[in-house]
Parts: C-alpha cells; structure tokens; sequence
C-alpha cells in the first residue's frame, strides 16, 4: 500500500504539470498560432488559451501593432550626386492573414528593405538634387503603392511611408550653403542699394528745395533793396538832389557801412576791392560808364541792322482823312 502511494505521488506531479502547461494566455493586439505534431492546427487570440499537452504546441506569435522599419538608401540623383535617403516604413499584420504573415515569409523586413531599396533606386534618378528636396512625397508615395501591391499577399498592410531625412555628400552641402549665403547676399546688396539710392534722392530733393528757397529769398532781398534805393533816391530828389549824385551818395554809403561790418566780424571770410577812399565813387563812375556805353552800342546795332534791311523802320502812320461833312481842326 505504501508502495502504491510512492508511485501516485510523481504521477501526479506530472499530471499536474502537464495540467499547467497546457493553459497559456496571449497578449492583447498579439495572435498566437497552435500546431499539431508540427502542423498548423488553428489561431489563438488575446486572453486565456487552451492547448493538449504534449500533442499541440505553440509555433510562434504574431504582433498584430503597427510596426516601424527605418530604412537607409543611398543612391545618385539624376545631376551625379550622391545622397541617403531615410525611409520609414509604417506597416502592421492584417489580422485576418496572420496565417499568411506567419508561414509564408521568412524575414519581412528584409522584404520590405529589397522593395524599398529598389523603389527608390529606381525614382530618385530621375530627378536632380532639388527635386528630391522638392518631391519627397512622391518618392514616399511611389515606395508605398509598390510595397502594398507586394506585401499585401503576404498578409502585411501599409499603413504609412515617410522620406524622413535626406542627406547630401558633404561637399555638396557645403556648395549648396554657399550658393544660398551668395544669394542672401546678392538680396541684401540690392537692398542696401535700394535704401542709399532713396537717401540720394532724398538728399537731393532736400538740396533742390533748399537752393529754391535760398534763391526765392535772395530775390525778395534783392528787390527790397531795389525798392529801398528807389526810395532814397526819391527822397534825396525832394530835397534837391539829382538822380546821379543821390546815386553816388547811396553807393558810398553802402561801401563805408560794408567797410564797418567787415571791422565788426573777426571771422569774416568777405574782403572788398578795391579799399580806399574813393572806391564808392569810382564803382559809380564805370557804372555809369558802362550803361553809357551799352546804349551807344544798341543805337550803332538797330542803326547798322535797319540799313541792311534786317530790322524795318518805324513809320509814322497818317493823318486820317476827313469824312464828308466833318471838320478835323480842333
């Protein structure tokens, strides 16, 4: 009896563990596939599985996530450069072809690599450096149509392919940073240009405006004087005076006072000539013989151009004729 007893206790024991084996659990967004003696049996989903011990095991389980492969090509652009690409694949197990997923590929993501790789070598050469810069949704959406039409029979979907980075030989980016630093340049002379032409014109104007208003007040000066002159001449007539010594008077006047000021100043930068006593006079003199000798030359001139016939004589109209029945004599 003891015996027996002995011999029940490792029995049970394996009954026990062959018990415990032959429940398993799966995760959440996981599939598990059972087999028979090596052959597919059926698909087990999340939670709490049973198995038969010994006879049914599991072959391996399926991540039903969307997964990310990461994928780094380099190839050469249709200008001869050399450039990497980042593509990232976003891809997940169709739920309903997990048989599919499980037995028909050994590796899917050195698939889904050879189909990439060979996507992308096969568009980027088509375009030149900026166009890949440009159109990287095409070349992600090119990579994505060609891995659907192929994945989709080994039970894998798509959901999602990014060009994610692009990155130029060295030297290459360094010429394209400097093409861009010129540019940048080239657009801030131009407006540095802009902005110095606008203070030229600017000053210009201001220039223009200035001399105009200099010049508008030199004449008003001007011809306050000319009327201030105009009335002492008047005065000095009054009072006996003729015209040509009220001239001479006048013109000493405003020597001696010029004199004065230039005396007053000690920074003046203005000097008269000539400077002595009789300097108002003898400028009075030339004067006068100047506009003497001007209207001597303009009488000589009408004189010679009305004998050449260039300029025709003023003739006297005549008396007018009498009508019949009115006396003319006044």
């Amino acid at each position: 009896m003891g015996g027996f007893i002995v011999l029940l206790i490792p029995v049970g024991i394996i009954l026990f563990f062959l018990l415990l084996s032959s429940f398993f659990t799966v995760k959440q967004q996981t599939a598990a596939l059972v087999e028979n003696f090596g052959k597919f049996n059926s698909i087990r989903n999340s939670g709490l599985q049973f198995k038969i011990p010994v006879i049914q095991r599991i072959a391996g389980r399926v991540n039903l996530k969307i997964q990310q492969l990461d994928v780094l090509v380099e190839t050469k652009t249709k200008d001869d450069v050399f450039v990497r690409l980042k593509i990232s694949v976003q891809f997940q197990v169709i739920k309903e072809k997990v048989y599919d997923a499980f037995y028909k590929l050994e590796s899917p993501h050195d698939q889904i690599t050879s189909y990439v790789f060979d996507v992308v070598r096969a568009e980027v050469p088509k375009m030149k450096l900026d166009d890949v810069f440009e159109r990287k949704d095409d070349i992600a959406i090119a990579v994505k149509t060609e891995l659907n039409e192929a994945m989709i029979n080994y039970g894998y979907d798509i959901i999602k392919t990014l060009v994610t980075d692009i990155d130029p030989d060295v030297q290459v980016k360094a010429a394209m940073n400097r093409i861009n630093a010129a540019e940048r340049e080239k657009v801030a002379a131009e407006y540095e240009a802009e902005a110095e032409r606008i203070k030229i014109v600017a000053k210009a104007r201001a220039e223009a405006e200035s001399k105009r208003l200099q010049g508008q007040g030199i004449a008003d000066q001007r011809r306050e004087i000319a009327r201030g002159l105009e009335e002492s001449v008047d005065v000095l007539n009054n009072v006996g005076i003729n015209s040509q010594e009220a001239s001479a008077l006048i013109v000493v006047t405003q020597h001696y006072d010029t004199l004065q000021s230039i005396g007053e100043a000690t920074n003046t930068n203005l000097i008269l000539l000539p400077n002595s006593p009789q300097a108002g006079s003898n400028m009075l003199n030339d004067m006068i013989a100047s506009f003497v000798a001007s209207n001597q030359i303009g009488e000589q001139m009408k004189k010679e151009n009305i004998a050449k016939g260039i300029t025709k004589q003023k003739r006297t109209p005549p008396p007018p004729r009498a009508k019949e029945g009115e006396d003319l004599n006044y």
